[in-house]
């Protein structure tokens, strides 16, 4: 294999796996999950709005890939105890957890720091950093149960350097590359479970189009188009890659 970038996945890549995405309902959340299962994986819809988590399970379902779950939480209200119990559900029907997607993240109001309101600053990083700690040490046992377990944290080019008006929602993506290093040294050779961290680059979202309002949106890929690095970061040949920064989009 040339690079991650250009990955072609096996279709059976992910057969008898079972992989939790965070913000599944929209973007590239719903676009991962959806290839997660194409490649033969029972994947966990993780999100706030039900009805966005049905449709993508409906999608799965009409497609024939192998059912999905649903478990709404709120990233931005939920405490230990609400990851616990989704631990415990998680081991109740699957037995263990196999690879973790944390995609979900709020953008916040781009200020610059002195004018960024403390309640805001809290609100992106319970939802974009604390909550990322808190669901993975409540799966962490799940996923040691797995012989190859993957955790992908979601990052940006802000979150590796620094960028005026960018606020809470950089300095959280770079708590997320932090937690990840952190965590995968801690596992390190005596774990099965890598991490990593992904930056998708300028995508053809909603996220994106919030940011930047006035660019064109059909200039950025759709989340499809970068799906080979989630899979190659997800499956079997990434089994010895640990610990590293990834973007989706080769510079």
């Amino acid at each position: 294999m040339s690079s991650p970038h250009t990955y072609q996945a096996p279709a059976q890549l992910l057969v008898n796996k079972t992989i939790l995405v965070t913000g599944a309902g929209d973007g590239i959340g719903r676009t991962a999950a959806i290839t997660y299962a194409a490649h033969g994986a029972t994947v966990v819809l993780v999100g706030k709005t039900i009805e966005k988590l049905e449709a993508v399970y409906d999608e799965i379902e009409n497609a024939g890939y192998p059912q999905a779950a649903i478990y709404p939480i709120h990233l931005g209200g939920a405490v230990m105890k609400d990851y616990r119990d989704l631990a415990d559900t998680l081991e109740t029907e699957f037995g263990q957890l196999d690879g973790l997607l944390h995609n979900a993240s709020i953008l916040g109001d781009r200020k610059s720091i002195a004018q960024t309101n403390s309640d805001e600053w809290l609100e992106v990083m319970q939802i974009n950093i604390n909550a990322e700690f808190m669901l993975t040490q409540a799966l962490l046992p799940l996923m040691e149960k797995s012989a190859d377990a993957s955790i992908i944290f979601t990052s940006s080019s802000v979150g590796r350097r620094g960028r005026a008006y960018w606020g809470a929602y950089a300095v959280s993506k770079f708590a997320t590359e932090g937690l990840m290093q952190t965590l995968a040294d801690e596992l390190g050779n005596t774990s099965n479970i890598r991490c990593n961290s992904l930056n998708p680059g300028a995508t053809n979202t909603n996220m994106r189009r919030t940011a930047y309002p006035a660019e064109q949106p059909d200039n950025n890929p759709l989340p499809a188009e970068i799906m080979p690095l989630y899979l190659y970061l997800m499956g079997a040949a990434s089994k010895n890659v640990n610990g590293q920064a990834f973007d989706a989009q080769p510079k």
